[in-house]
Parts: structure tokens; sequence; C-alpha cells
């Protein structure tokens, strides 16, 4: 078994909460993503769960074997970090051997394993190469190689891919989901980047200011954010966010009033849309004047103000963009916050 469970887990430095008492459950070969801005807190649960870091209070397990005393090298877990830190005068064969060397394993059995995961990561015709002979992607896969050889339970990552340009960063994506797939083990991803979270992640795990806003699979993520945080960290360009009154049953906002089921009887409440739900043809007409917008091949990004509100609709690249623009929503499209704690009114 490879679960990872955190019961009730904080982490703080001096007066400072960090980790604020989370509780998660990594089930056995899952690809878990945390996602979050910089400092949420993100990899620091990753450098707990690898020992790197202690805990200030709570549990983590690593299958059924609880770990908070346990040092690094023997919670049978393996770390690829950003930098990839990879020795210079070693030769691939010689980075990727290296963790083997250090645990005293029979040549023979550290050339097999090695030979298995160059054929894996398509490195075999590089295993003489040094690092600096090497391009950026491929450094990484030496990186991934030397975590592979040792067969851990778990392979924990944190933002592998950030040092790669956009191209790549896309190919080693796609390598990384199918090195998961043909290992068949846990792995636990950091990432700031949703793209990486939405097309990566079996779940994902957003985190803000250390405590866990939402556990889903993406499309739930996506589709049913449970709070503002969520809806407006994941999509791009972000949701649209526009405060209302509640005025006899109806959600009011720069003279448009919205009959929606669930509103509460008064107050104000906070509706959200989607970018690409702001469309032609919806049940909400309203006119809004442009303050720029972007073409971005199949499609026109056009930003405008409702209100106080910064908004931004995704429209057909042939979208034809004047002072003044018409614009729908449809009532099924449009999600409901509480004003105050922007949690999802259902």
């Amino acid at each position: 078994m490879s679960s990872v469970t955190l019961k009730n887990v904080c982490k703080k430095y001096d007066s400072k909460v960090v980790i604020d008492n989370i509780d998660l459950e990594i089930k056995d070969k899952e690809f878990i993503v945390l996602v979050g801005a910089s400092g949420c807190g993100k990899s620091t649960i990753l450098r707990m769960i690898a020992g790197l870091e202690e805990i200030s209070g709570g549990d983590i397990y690593i299958g059924d074997k609880k770990v908070n005393d346990i040092p690094p090298k023997d919670r049978d877990i393996a770390f690829v970090f950003q930098s990839y830190a990879l020795y210079p005068h070693m030769t691939v064969r010689e980075n990727i051997a290296f963790g083997l060397k250090m645990r005293k394993i029979d040549k023979a059995t550290i050339e097999k394993k090695v030979q298995e995961a160059a054929e894996i990561l398509d490195l075999t015709e590089y295993l003489d190469r040094k690092p600096k002979q090497l391009s950026g992607g491929q450094r990484q896969r030496v990186a991934l190689g030397r975590a592979i050889v040792r067969n851990p339970k778990v392979f924990l990552m944190d933002e592998p891919l950030s040092n790669l340009d956009a191209k790549l960063r896309v190919q080693m994506r796609s390598e990384i989901k199918k090195l998961h797939e043909k290992l068949q083990t846990t792995f636990i991803y950091v990432t700031h980047d949703q793209t990486e979270a939405l097309t990566m992640g079996d779940r994902i795990v957003v985190l803000d200011k250390g405590k866990i806003q939402q556990v889903a699979p993406p499309e739930e993520i996506y589709n049913n954010p449970s709070n503002t945080f969520v809806a407006g960290f994941v999509g791009s360009p972000q949701m649209n966010f526009i405060n209302a009154d509640i005025v006899e049953g109806f959600a009011e906002f720069e003279c448009h009033r919205v009959k929606i089921n669930g509103l509460p009887a008064s107050g104000k409440v906070i509706l959200a849309i989607r970018p690409e739900k702001m469309v032609c043809g919806g049940d909400v007409k309203f006119s809004a004047k442009v303050d720029m917008y972007e073409l971005l091949g199949s499609e026109k990004i056009v930003y405008f103000n409702i209100g106080n509100s910064k908004c931004s609709a995704k429209l057909p690249p042939d979208y034809e963009i004047k002072e003044e623009i018409e614009l729908s929503i449809k009532e099924e499209d449009i999600y409901l916050f509480d004003f105050e704690s922007g949690t999802r009114i259902y």
C-alpha cells in the first residue's frame, strides 16, 4: 500500500501558522496535484511528507505506517526537485545510479535498473553524456530516472516543469502522466500552474493560506467550485464576479434583475460567470463598454467593466469589436456565492 494520509497536520514557524490543521487522504496509485498561489503551503506539505520539514502537530502515514519520526531515507519516497539537482561532473548513467550506489546495491542490479529507467524515459543514447550536454527536458528526465530506479512507494514532485519553456512543459506533462500509468504508484505533484493541475491530476487539492479549499477531480473543481477562491483561481481568464443586491427574490446589478432559484431572502450575493459563458442569446442581456481585447487566434478575449467589477468574455475570433458590445448570460450558467464568506450557495 502506498497511500498517504495527513491527519490534523499543522506547521508553525514561531507564531506564524503556515499549514493550518489539514486532513488529506491520498489513495494508493493516485496522481494528486497540490495547487495554489505562491506561499499557500503546498511545497511545505510535500516537504513534511518527505520528512525534510518537521511537523508541528498531527500525524502523517505512508500506507499503514506512521512516519512522523522516521528519517527521510527510510520513508521509501522519491523527491523530484524543481532545480533537477544533478551532479554536473557525473554522466547521466552515474547520476541515475547514484542513490543505488549509496545503498550499496550490487553492480549488476544497478546496471539493469539504470537501463530499464533509461528505456522508459528515452535516455538510452544519452547515458554517457554530462548534464551540461543535455536540454532542460532531458535533464528533468534524468532527475525522474534517478527517482524511478529506487522503486519508491511514493513520488513527490515539487514544480518539476517550472524551469522549462512552454512547448517543453506541454510535452513533459504528457510524459509524466505516461510514467505514472507505467509505474502504477502514488504521485504527489506540486504546481502553481492551474493548466498542469487540470490536465494531470486524478484529483486536485486547492490550497490558500495553509488551508485546503477543495479536493475534487478536475472537472468538479472547474464546474462546481466550493467558494470564490477556487472559482477565481481555476480558469483562464478567471471567473467574472459581480456584486448583486437581493430585492423581492431577484438579484439586482447595474439596472438588471435576475430571477435565480436558491437566493437568500435578502442581503447581498456574488454572481459569478465563466468568460466563455458570456454569450449571445442568453436570458439576461446587457451592454458593456469595451476596455480592451486580445486576439488569441481561435478566440477573442474582451475586457470590460460591470459597475466596479472587472469582467471578460471569450468570443469567436470573427466577432466584431465595437466601442460597446452586447452580451448576455444564461441563468443556468450563473454561480451564486455568499457575499460575506465567499462560500457557494447551491
